[in-house]
């Protein structure tokens, strides 16, 4: 029989989803279309491969025993059939996903599209809102890129520490907190927004203020960065934020950005990506272009007179 290398891509992907749809998604490819793969791999092998049970489907007997060889097997020809391979950018057509924090697709979004595009105009990008916090959807390749504030601590997942941000104090103009010297009472006594996806209404701010005896008035929790600005410029909440990726939005804002009254801890920003893309050509050249384009935040000038804002070079 001959060989077909799609089956083994089709099987490696319908073993590690689970389900038909599932495969079809991580492939880019049609359910009908996975489905007729499906009955082309039963018909080579001799095994149903996946079961229905209930309203879901499981693995055969053989399909546990081959899952792991057939996924090096795909990992070992994806190697061998890209490892001589030249990268011809102007030629290269690819779907990158990139899941950053919604401050950095803010802040870097549009210079990341804008590098990716002028080098490889067959490129494309997807930038979906930011998830959860685990690391699943970069191991089943669903996710090529992403942003963390930590390093990984599962040793299949690589990273990129790409800079450092500060915490700074983002207001409205004409508050309080502008008028005089910002203490470190005041600060505290005043009321507080913070930025949390599940709603958190403590973060590393309380930690550094209860170090020192004082309690601080979260009144609301908001789940993107943008919309804790818009709140800091309607209310008289007070928004701490790190510095870099935010600068750009709450100059357009037009905010007033003070420096906290405490020693705060700095925020470190992350690239990471799965190690199945350490040798791939092309997933080198988005990690460089994009921590290239990430890093122009953190050596701008910061002056008040000169703003840093993301640049994505020649």
């Amino acid at each position: 029989m001959q060989l077909d290398l799609n089956l083994l891509t089709a099987l490696d992907a319908l073993l590690e989803e689970g389900s038909v749809a599932g495969a079809a998604a991580r492939l880019h490819v049609t359910p009908p279309a996975m489905s007729r793969s499906l009955g082309r791999i039963r018909r080579a092998t001799g095994d149903q491969i996946l079961v229905r049970t209930g309203r879901t489907m499981v693995p055969t007997t053989r399909a546990l025993a081959m899952r792991g060889q057939v996924h090096a097997l795909v990992e070992q020809a994806r190697h061998l059939l890209s490892a001589q391979q030249e990268l011809d950018l102007p030629a290269l057509q690819r779907v990158f996903t990139v899941r950053w924090h919604d401050a950095l697709t803010a802040a870097c979004g549009s210079a990341l599209i804008s590098a990716v595009h002028r080098q490889a105009p067959g490129v494309r990008l997807r930038l979906p809102a930011e998830p959860g916090t685990d690391d699943a959807e970069l191991r089943r390749g669903e996710v090529d890129l992403e942003s963390s504030t930590s390093a990984p601590t599962l040793p299949d997942i690589r990273h990129r520490l790409v800079g450092t941000d500060r915490l700074v104090i983002a207001v409205r103009p004409g508050h309080p907190l502008v008028e005089g010297p910002l203490s470190l009472e005041r600060y505290a006594d005043a009321d507080h927004v913070t930025v949390s996806r599940r709603g958190r209404l403590h973060d590393r701010i309380d930690d550094a203020l209860t170090a020192r005896g004082l309690e601080r008035r979260v009144a609301a929790a908001g789940p993107t960065t943008a919309f804790a600005l818009q709140l800091a410029l309607d209310t008289d909440l007070v928004v701490t934020l790190p510095d870099a990726v935010t600068r750009t939005a709450r100059d357009r804002l037009g905010l007033v950005t003070l420096q906290p009254p405490l020693p705060l801890p700095h925020v470190p920003l992350h690239l990471l990506w799965h190690q199945r893309h350490d040798d791939d050509r092309a997933h080198t050249w988005l990690r460089e272009t994009a921590a290239e384009t990430v890093r122009a935040l953190f050596t701008s000038p910061t002056t008040p007179e000169q703003h840093p804002t993301c640049r994505t070079g020649n």
